[in-house]
């Protein structure tokens, strides 16, 4: 059976960085597209990074760029999501996602069809 698991939250100062990894099993995903989402307590679900198939193509929501890096590794079947100058606002719990498609991969969601892993989380202090 097809899984996404995350990985690499934890507690970090405001300006630290963390690494988040999304290690996919049970099928390869190297050519979907993938994304990460985030839910922040008593907030909705939202879109924070995608990266297409290839690596060519690279989305990300306007609140981390600049900060945050998506990238992945097909030959581990692994995506990562480096988080640097990290900032309180950025705690949530950090959701990875793969779907077929880089034109719905960025508004997905876990009732979609798409494959969700179900979530590390990473707090920010200030």
């Amino acid at each position: 059976q097809a899984q996404l698991v995350e990985s690499g939250g934890g507690l970090v100062q405001a300006g630290g960085s963390v690494r988040l990894s999304c290690a996919a099993s049970g099928r390869t995903f190297s050519s979907y597209a993938m994304g990460w989402f985030r839910q922040a307590p008593g907030k909705e679900r939202e879109f924070v990074a995608a990266i297409s198939w290839n690596e060519r193509i690279k989305y990300y929501a306007d609140s981390v760029k600049g900060r945050f890096t998506i990238s992945r590794d097909n030959a581990k079947n692994t995506m990562y999501l480096e988080m640097n100058s990290l900032k309180p606002e950025d705690t949530g719990v950090y959701y990875c996602a793969a779907g077929d498609s880089m034109r719905s991969i960025t508004t997905t969601t876990p009732d979609s069809g798409d494959h969700w892993g179900k979530g590390t989380l990473v707090t920010v202090s200030s």
